[in-house]
């Protein structure tokens, strides 16, 4: 959708901009959970490496906004309701344009104007609270902190038939909330909430009380306990301090309830990533439902939302309209304004790609010259520094929103970054594409980097389901018809990691067989990240599990022959024992296992050979027993071949060489992974 205006939110994103202007130490206090987290990886995979990965994950930029109006440009495959040109609503971020599911979007009626839509997201947030009240007629209800959420509030309960006590400190929103037909306490002039409560409800008590302010306080949970009635309800919709006493809610049998955002759906990647609905006859309330009712009260008049507008900004002067979120200048709604078509055509709005300034340092020239598809976490703090470092020119980086291809792209000194990721391919300056996206997109565009004839490197796993490793080998056999085959190489780092390969040396002076075992504390992963959707992710042992297979295929240096596997739970992808057997006789298990302690280090290997035994645990200690003249190779810091990695696929572009990896042997792994991710599914 191309937008028209969008609708900055005080509350959270004067939060977001505060947080990101927080120093380090800050941050830590805000986020006790994480630093907890950050200390387990410390004690497992050491201070450097923890501290890297703390930098780039807060290195990260984080669009803001969610409140988006705009018209339709293009609606995706299959999707039915919309046609280009229809002005919708969405959660989108403050962009001339974004791209946002189905369900959370609606249609926006004639008689709405473009600045009222913009605030139809935070009416659904306040509508949400008020469903979780379930308020009915003449009930007394209790709005505390009059923001923008507060005041929508306040509109919503009066549509609704309730008498309504509005508190806050501001007398200009207790003025507004006056004129929407609320009784106002003035908290700041010292006026008493809880006994304007026990007279506004006549000596009973109010019936529900909703909190929207945003507070570190504990004092309003406290207020609104005292101010209700027995049996009373509380829902908390914006933040406040939660430590509760139990004798203001015992003695009354309260209830209280944490709102979640817009409604059902929320956070419900079934509902809103993949647009499946939720049954009308059984979920009558959906976020977009929200959305519609919202709107339908704009429409005939029942929300009024233009007197909350107190400042209009020019996308071009976002920076302003922050400074005022972060100042102290009063503000309600603030606007902003994205050029029109007759200003800015939609040819230039769709504008995709974006060359950037020369960095200060030429760029590399090297054999490889690489599209990146894909600039997340791992890409950013893994994948792009070691290409940089391995010599390869970094021509562009491509990502679906765009803000992450371009903090990449400036970040790292790429020529460019786009978000038409089909043009990467087509590219012609660009030889080598490296993949770095979601598991369901790897095969097909591995396919599409072969048959454009460039080298690929794809982040693991290759491919999820067999008929598409045939149509990677088919597509790889047509390339190599053509001339020289590119390269096809997956990024199993394990192998080139320096520990694996002194362990590789070692085995080969010893004779007969081996047996292998690799343990892995994967730790859990909830069941609805997308790592576990069969058909996007592909499960744990396909999406991760692939990486150790290939290290015990490695090590073996012999074809696999058999694969067992036995989940711990039916179905379960999490917890599973996995066996190889190789040509050599040799053996080998992979224990991938999600229940154990992140206290404990997340991989170890264990190799027995010809009465002697090497460990290796976690890339960092690696201790010899019975070796002659090997007794322990230790690291300051942990290493698993990702520059190594990268670095041998660039040397074997820059030579004519063939793969790091063979070919072959990349089939190979695959099919064993995905064979043993069946297994799993159908041990018990």
């Amino acid at each position: 959708m191309r937008t028209s205006r969008t609708l900055v939110s005080v509350g959270t994103e004067r939060m977001l901009v505060d947080f990101g202007k927080a120093g380090w130490i800050e941050k830590a206090r805000q986020q006790p959970d994480k630093v907890r987290m950050v200390w387990d990886k410390m004690k497992t995979d050491g201070i450097m490496p923890t501290l890297e990965a703390v930098f780039n994950k807060l290195d990260q930029p984080l669009p803001l906004g969610y409140c988006n109006v705009g018209g339709v440009m293009e609606v995706g495959s299959g999707l039915v309701g919309y046609a280009p040109g229809d002005r919708i609503v969405s959660n989108g971020k403050h962009a001339e344009a974004v791209c946002v599911p189905i369900n959370l979007t609606a249609r926006v009626p004639d008689n709405v104007s473009d600045e009222e839509a913009a605030f139809t997201v935070l009416g659904a947030i306040a509508l949400q609270g008020i469903r979780l009240v379930q308020p009915s007629l003449g009930e007394t209800v209790v709005v505390t902190g009059l923001g923008l959420i507060g005041l929508v509030t306040v509109q919503l309960l009066r549509s609704h038939g309730c008498r309504v006590l509005g508190l806050d400190f501001d007398p200009e929103k207790l003025e507004m909330a006056r004129k929407f037909g609320a009784e106002v306490v003035n908290i700041g002039a010292g006026q008493d909430p809880v006994a304007a409560a026990q007279a506004f409800s006549r000596g009973r008590g109010v019936d529900a009380v909703i909190i929207t302010a945003a507070t570190k306080s504990n004092e309003p949970m406290h207020q609104a306990a005292l101010m209700c009635r027995k049996r009373g309800r509380i829902v908390l919709v914006g933040v406040t301090g939660l430590e509760l006493s139990r004798a203001d809610f015992f003695e009354k049998e309260l209830t209280f309830q944490v709102s979640c955002s817009y409604g059902p759906g929320r956070y419900d990647p079934n509902y809103e990533e993949r647009g499946n609905d939720y049954p009308v006859g059984f979920v009558r309330w959906t976020e977009q439902r929200n959305f519609e009712a919202v709107l339908d009260m704009m429409s005939d008049g029942r929300l009024d939302v233009k007197p909350l507008i107190s400042h209009r900004f020019a996308i071009n002067d976002a920076e302003q309209a922050y400074e005022l979120v972060a100042g102290g200048a009063p503000s309600l709604g603030i606007l902003l304004e994205y050029p029109t078509p007759a200003v800015k055509p939609d040819a230039e709005v769709r504008r995709t790609s974006v060359e950037l300034p020369k960095p200060a340092a030429a760029p590399a020239k090297g054999a490889a010259s690489i599209g990146f598809i894909g600039s997340g976490n791992y890409a950013t703090a893994v994948l792009i520094p070691a290409f940089k470092d391995a010599g390869a020119r970094l021509r562009t980086v491509a990502s679906s929103g765009g803000v992450s291809g371009l903090h990449a792209g400036r970040k790292f000194g790429f020529e460019s970054t786009t978000t038409d990721t089909d043009g990467v391919f087509r590219d012609e300056s660009v030889n080598t594409i490296v993949i770095s996206t979601r598991h369901d997109s790897h095969a097909s565009m591995v396919c599409q980097a072969l048959r454009a004839g460039k080298h690929v490197f794809v982040e693991k796993p290759i491919a999820l389901k067999t008929d598409e490793l045939r149509e990677i080998e088919a597509a790889r056999a047509d390339a190599a018809k053509k001339g020289a085959a590119p390269i096809v190489m997956v990024g199993f780092n394990r192998r080139f990691a320096p520990q694996v390969a002194k362990l590789k040396s070692l085995l080969k002076g010893a004779s007969g067989p081996k047996s292998f075992i690799m343990t892995v504390n994967a730790g859990a992963i909830p069941a609805e990240h997308w790592t576990q959707d069969r058909d996007v992710g592909g499960g744990r042992i396909v999406g991760e599990g692939c990486h150790f297979i290939d290290l015990l295929r490695f090590l073996a240096g012999e074809r696999i022959t058999s694969v067992r596997a036995h989940a711990m739970e039916a179905k379960s992808g999490d917890t599973v024992s996995i066996d190889l057997g190789f040509a050599d006789g040799s053996i080998g298990t992979v224990h991938y296992f999600a229940n154990g302690s992140k206290s404990f280090p997340k991989e170890r290997i264990e190799v027995f050979a010809q009465g002697r035994v090497i460990q290796l645990d976690n890339f960092r200690k690696m201790t010899g027993f019975g070796w002659p003249k090997f007794s322990k190779m230790n690291l300051w810091r942990q290493d698993k071949g990702q520059k190594a990695c990268a670095a041998a696929f660039v040397d074997a572009i820059a030579s004519g060489g063939a793969s790091p990896i063979p070919f072959e042997e990349l089939i190979e792994v695959a099919e064993a992974t995905i064979a043993a991710a069946d297994l799993a599914r159908t041990s018990r």
